[in-house]
């Protein structure tokens, strides 16, 4: 009898594990605060993804340490495809930022989608002095002035890092705030008056005119933003920076699953309704297979490297 229980013990329990990915919810720590890119794009993509896997799909917004807590995290937990991370491009930066990020972010986790990515932006509140970048950087080497990023190794931070200390040998403070969210009212307040931004955050701002964008740092000049000049064009050259929003998952993860998963996100990145409302704030759309996501991952973890070792860029 107990051979017959043992027996029907393992039959089930192996009918349990080879149950069909995914069989129960899953679960998306988003690495900022709710209202910046991060956010926007992980709350565009949840249901759609909830319909394609036939299970819910849970977002739940884990702040600090510019992303590392989130990222640990989902780095520590099962490698079984129902705890995945959103996080941006400081996912790549971090690890050379912060002397101790927590995670190697080619090994530790494994990039399931770079879902879009986004210019960044300089940009002063508007009753700030100055209507273009030429004048911004008159005021900041005139006297001593704060600029506000979404956080310590966030992209727009070393943008921001690498133009105005880099490039124009400015003696101005840097004022991380815990992501794009929080940093707008700071920037409408002017607190402080000056930004960098990847493009989502601000836009609505900056089309009402409360918040005035002075360059952006894509390689052409954004249709959002038709008379705003790159900063390639003001003489700024190999300053061509994105803020990107990825997808991760633990390694480890089984292949079938991180197909499963891409799959699905490519799909929907693509599908039009999801794409012009991505547009519609600045985003490009990047979902590629596995493959071509590894090799990216891997070339702007060495790019942000050398940013921050040539920019000197430190935690605050």
């Amino acid at each position: 009898m107990n051979k017959i229980l043992g027996v029907l013990f393992l039959f089930f329990s192996a009918a349990a594990f080879a149950q069909p990915y995914p069989s129960k919810p899953i679960r998306v720590l988003v690495a900022f605060p709710p209202g910046g890119p991060v956010d926007i794009v992980a709350r565009l993509v949840q249901p759609k993804l909830g319909d394609a896997l036939g299970q819910p799909v849970v977002v739940e917004n884990k702040v600090g340490a510019s992303g590392n807590i989130a990222t640990v995290e989902v780095a520590r937990s099962a490698p079984d495809g129902y705890t995945l991370l959103t996080h941006s491009s400081a996912y790549a930066v971090n690890p050379a930022l912060f002397r101790n990020a927590g995670y190697d972010p080619l090994k530790d986790l494994v990039p399931v989608a770079i879902v879009a990515s986004q210019a960044n932006i300089i940009l002063v509140t508007a009753s700030f002095p100055a209507a273009t970048l030429d004048e911004l950087r008159k005021q900041m080497l005139s006297g001593k002035l704060a600029f506000g990023s979404p956080g310590s190794g966030t992209t727009p931070h070393l943008t921001a890092q690498n133009l105005f200390h880099v490039r124009w040998k400015a003696d101005v403070t840097h004022v991380p705030f815990k992501g794009a969210g929080p940093l707008v009212p700071g920037l409408l307040a002017g607190e402080p008056p000056i930004g960098c931004m990847a493009g989502s955050g601000p836009m609505a701002n900056i089309k009402s005119g409360r918040l005035r964008a002075l360059a952006v740092s894509s390689a052409r000049r954004l249709s959002q933003l038709p008379d705003v000049p790159t900063l390639g064009e003001l003489g700024y050259a190999g300053m061509e920076d994105y803020t990107w929003v990825g997808i991760f998952a633990p390694a480890g993860t089984p292949a079938d699953v991180l197909q499963k998963l891409n799959g699905a996100i490519v799909r929907i990145a693509n599908e039009s309704e999801i794409k012009q409302r991505l547009e519609a704030v600045a985003f490009d759309v990047t979902a590629a297979p596995l493959g071509e996501t590894a090799a990216y991952l891997k070339s702007e973890v060495a790019k942000w490297a050398q940013v921050v070792k040539d920019t000197g860029a430190k935690v605050d």
